[in-house]
C-alpha cells in the first residue's frame, strides 16, 4: 500500500489506524507469504458504508442499496418513470432517490455515492445524457447531486450490464466480448481487451440502430428499419397485442387484454417459456433479426463471445436457435465459427450490479486515505 500510494509506511499506518478507529476498516487476518513476515489484510467493513444503485429503462426505474460486499440491505423497488418526451423526468428521478433513502432507514451520510444506469447517449466525463432526462443549463450529474446531496455517477445501461458481466458474470476473465442488452430496446456493451470500451465520447455500442431494411418500422431515432424498431422486446410485445386483436389463438389472449406493452412483454416471455406457440413464433422472428445484426458485429469485432443479457436473457434459450441460424446464413464461417453464444446468469439484475461496480471503480479511495492521514 505504501508503494501504491507513494507515501511512507508510517503515514499509511496512521491512516489505516484512524480508519479502524472510525469503524470503517477491519483487520482480515494474515495473507499468505512467500517468505518473511506475513502481511496483515484489511477490508472496508461492509455495514458501515453503502452504495445506492439505480437501473433505468425507458419505462421504469429500479433502485436499491448495497453494502460494500454487494449485498442488498434494502428491498429493491421498481417505480414507473417514462423517459420519452418527459421534461420533468430528472426531477422525478431525484424525488424517487430521495424518497427511497428516506424510507430505507439508512443515514444519507453513510451512502458513499449513487451509480445510475440509464438508456441514451451518455457522456460519462461531462455527466450528460443527450437523449433523456433533460436539465436546463446544468449537467444531469450536477442536477442530481444538487437535489439529492449524493455523489452521482451515470453511465449507459448497456455499458453497465457489460461491466457487471465482466466483473461478476459470464464474461469474467474473457478479453473480447460483446454483451447484448435485450430490453425494451436492444443495447450493446463492448468489452475489448478485457476493458469496457465506450468509444471517443462514450457513445460506442449503439447496436440497436443498425439498419436492417429501408422500409421497416419507424425507430425512436427518427430513421426507418433500425434493429430496435424491428426486434426489441417492446416491438415484439406490440406485435403480440396486435396479433391477439386480429384473432391469433394464444394463451396470451387473457394476459394481454388491456395491458400496456411493458406488461405485455413480460407476459409474452413467460408464455414463451411455458411453450406458447405464438409467443415462440414472435421471439423466433425477432431472434433471427438480432442474429442478422450480430453477423455484422462479428465481421467488425471478431469477438470470442457474445452474451445475451438484460431483461430478455430469460428467453435466451428460445432466441439462441434463430440467432444461430442467422449467423450461419449471414456470417463468413471462418469468422463466426470461434465466436460462442452465451446466455447471462445475471440477466435482469446486471444493470443494478453494474451501477454498484461503477461507483466502486470511480471512488477515489486514494484521496480518502490521504485526507485521513493528514487530518
Amino acid at each position: 500500500m505504501s508503494a501504491f500510494f507513494k507515501k511512507s509506511i508510517p503515514v499509511i499506518s496512521k491512516a489505516v489506524n484512524e480508519l479502524i478507529a472510525d469503524g470503517l476498516v477491519a483487520e482480515g487476518g494474515l495473507a499468505p507469504s512467500s517468505g518473511g513476515r506475513r502481511p496483515v489484510m484489511y477490508s472496508i467493513k461492509p455495514d458501515e458504508m453503502y452504495i445506492l444503485t439505480v437501473a433505468m429503462d425507458q419505462l421504469s426505474t429500479r433502485i436499491g442499496i448495497v453494502d460494500m460486499q454487494n449485498n442488498y440491505v434494502s428491498e429493491i423497488k421498481m417505480i414507473e418513470l417514462h423517459l420519452l418526451n418527459n421534461n420533468d423526468s430528472a426531477s422525478q428521478l431525484a424525488t424517487i432517490i430521495n424518497n427511497y433513502i428516506d424510507n430505507s432507514g439508512i443515514e444519507r451520510a453513510r451512502i458513499l455515492a449513487a451509480g445510475i444506469g440509464m438508456p441514451g447517449f451518455i457522456n460519462v466525463n461531462e455527466g450528460v445524457n443527450y437523449t433523456h432526462l433533460p436539465t436546463e443549463g446544468i449537467s444531469l450529474v450536477d442536477f442530481l447531486q444538487k437535489h439529492t446531496g449524493l455523489t452521482i455517477y451515470i453511465d449507459n445501461d448497456s455499458s453497465l450490464i457489460a461491466l457487471s458481466e465482466l466483473r461478476f458474470g459470464i464474461a469474467k476473465a474473457k478479453k473480447n466480448v460483446m454483451v447484448i442488452n435485450l430490453g425494451w430496446g436492444i443495447g450493446l456493451g463492448m468489452i475489448v481487451d478485457g476493458t469496457l470500451f465506450r468509444g471517443h465520447n462514450g457513445f460506442a455500442g449503439e447496436f440497436s440502430h443498425i439498419p436492417l431494411s429501408e422500409d421497416g418500422g419507424l425507430c425512436t431515432c427518427g430513421k426507418q428499419g433500425c434493429l430496435e424498431a424491428e426486434a426489441s422486446m417492446l416491438v415484439v410485445a406490440e406485435k403480440a397485442i396486435a396479433g391477439i386483436k386480429n384473432g391469433r389463438v394464444s394463451s396470451l389472449q387473457q394476459s394481454l387484454n388491456d395491458k400496456e406493452s411493458k406488461l405485455a412483454g413480460d407476459a409474452l416471455m413467460d408464455a414463451a417459456n411455458k411453450g406458447d406457440q405464438y409467443a415462440i413464433e414472435l421471439l423466433t422472428e425477432a431472434g433471427f433479426k438480432i442474429g442478422k445484426a450480430l453477423a455484422i458485429l462479428i465481421h467488425i469485432m471478431n469477438p470470442e463471445s457474445i452474451v445475451l443479457s438484460g431483461r430478455g436473457a430469460r428467453v435466451g434459450k428460445i432466441l439462441s436457435a434463430p440467432i444461430q441460424q442467422a449467423l450461419i446464413k449471414y456470417s463468413i464461417p471462418r469468422l463466426a465459427v470461434n465466436t460462442e453464444l452465451l446466455i447471462s446468469e445475471l440477466g435482469f439484475d446486471g444493470e443494478l450490479i453494474g451501477a454498484a461496480v461503477l461507483v466502486m471503480e470511480n471512488l477515489n479511495m486514494k484521496s480518502k486515505i490521504i485526507q485521513a492521514a493528514v487530518a
